[in-house]
């Protein structure tokens, strides 16, 4: 009996699996093969906070201009399905009480701005030309609103002790299922099929790669195949090893809580809200002596930026995500997940410093949902898009918190190596290769901005 083949295998059936699948189909290769272990994009694709945003401050114009053509190619195709994923474009807050950090805000719009996200534009006081709402708002750039009580005015919600914040206006949310599946869907009636199993090996002649061996539902099976894509989400740096490559990768667990907002303390339209400010939260005396005896010293300092939140749902829906990146320490990727008990407290107490409004729910706590997933990164929070490992391997993968917004941009990035096509000028930022080079190494060294939550 012949050897089945497959013009690509893709290990991983998350976004990005899905979304190289999707463009290879597109770009005219017919026969090629998703191996999941799990149910598609149930991994860590469907854990995410579902947003999106062009503003990436950092050295060069790759993620920027990655992160545009993605978001051009996610905006065509709401707008070809009746938007089927719910894609919006409230924006991203980004709040602070600290004129100091206002103005590293400023420069960082700034940087993001002359990377092609768009125009700043800077409103002092109350002007005409700054709107809140997306109707007739700018579709891209940024608002920096320098004036308290003009902040207040459009978000009376905020905390009355800010001085200013960032409106990121090329940003929003999505449903992820919908999108991965309306992908998913699309890949499949071109011909792609989805195996139910694990890569157990790579097989290579000649240097080449030549096969793939999987442990599938049905049992071992063999694919003959010129093509490997190595999407594996959180488990990519072993799946690497069997190309014989080191991935240089950690993964962090990222959680979000969801409550019931039965008070309305955010605003069904509101934009995510972010607070740029660390803090320390305002614990009793029996709490901080409870919190020392439990071995949780960390919450009892200093905590970082970045607690924040959005309404999900539709507009009579009382849901609230809130999230905060407090604890992430790299650790080696397991499933079942687990969570730290404290963490929907902690996250309301942190929230409740931008929104005030929830601390009405710090005196009887609303009963939280938590799930989460890995941010699997490199050190710069740079994806990884490009051949790795022998001839005919390939890899797209490190999308850490911002898999599904790149998505559709880093697979077509991905097709590109694949099928021998064009690549753009940022293709050059998401090579594995890239840390081969000295100059690349050396600017890691004065590397800060990320663009990380």
């Amino acid at each position: 009996m012949p050897t089945p083949t497959a013009d690509a295998v893709i290990c991983g059936a998350g976004i990005a699996g899905i979304a190289a699948a999707y463009h290879l189909t597109r770009s005219g290769m017919r026969n090629v093969v998703l191996i999941e272990a799990g149910e598609p994009l149930s991994l860590t694709s469907d854990k995410s906070t579902e947003c999106y945003r062009n503003f990436w401050p950092g050295p060069g114009n790759g993620m920027v201009r990655l992160m545009n053509r993605s978001l051009d190619q996610l905006e065509a195709l709401a707008e070809a399905t009746g938007n089927a994923f719910h894609l919006n474009r409230r924006g991203y807050l980004y709040c602070t009480s600290d004129p100091v950090r206002l103005e590293m805000l400023r420069r960082a719009a700034e940087e993001s701005s002359a990377l092609g996200a768009g125009p700043l534009r800077i409103h002092p006081g109350s002007p005409p030309a700054y709107s809140s709402d997306v109707a007739g708002a700018p579709a891209d750039g940024f608002d920096l609103l320098t004036d308290p009580s003009h902040l207040r005015s459009h978000f009376p919600a905020l905390s009355t002790g800010l001085v200013g914040a960032l409106h990121v206006r090329r940003a929003g949310w999505f449903s992820a299922q919908q999108l991965g599946r309306l992908l998913l869907d699309r890949a499949r009636e071109a011909g792609v099929r989805l195996v139910h199993g694990e890569v157990q090996a790579v097989e290579t002649r000649g240097s080449r790669v030549q096969a793939v061996r999987i442990a599938s539902d049905s049992g071992a099976l063999e694919l003959s195949t010129p093509v490997f894509v190595n999407a594996a989400g959180p488990f990519v740096k072993q799946v690497a090893h069997m190309l014989g490559a080191d991935l240089p990768v950690v993964s962090e667990v990222h959680a979000k809580a969801s409550f019931r907002d039965v008070v309305g303390a955010v605003p069904r339209q509101a934009p995510l809200l972010i607070l740029s400010d660390p803090q320390t939260l305002d614990w009793s005396d029996e709490e901080r002596v409870a919190l020392h005896q439990a071995g949780d010293d960390q919450l009892l300092g200093e905590m970082p930026s970045g607690v924040h939140a959005r309404p999900e749902g539709p507009a009579d829906s009382p849901i609230l995500l809130a999230l905060w990146p407090y604890h992430t320490p790299a650790c080696e990727p397991s499933f079942p997940l687990s969570f730290e008990p404290a963490y929907p407290e902690v996250v309301l107490r942190g929230l409740s410093t931008l929104l005030p409004g929830v601390r009405v729910y710090l005196e009887r706590m609303p009963r939280p949902f938590v799930d989460g997933g890995y941010y699997t990164r490199t050190r710069e929070n740079r994806p990884l898009i490009g051949p790795l490992g022998p001839p005919g391997s390939f890899v797209i993968g490190a999308l850490s918190g911002f898999g599904l917004m790149a998505a559709l941009g880093a697979g077509e990035l991905l097709c590109a190596h694949v099928t021998g096509g064009s690549l753009p000028g940022h293709a050059r930022w998401f090579l594995p290769s890239r840390y081969d080079d000295p100059a690349y190494r050396s600017l890691l060294d004065s590397w800060e901005a990320t663009g990380q939550l």
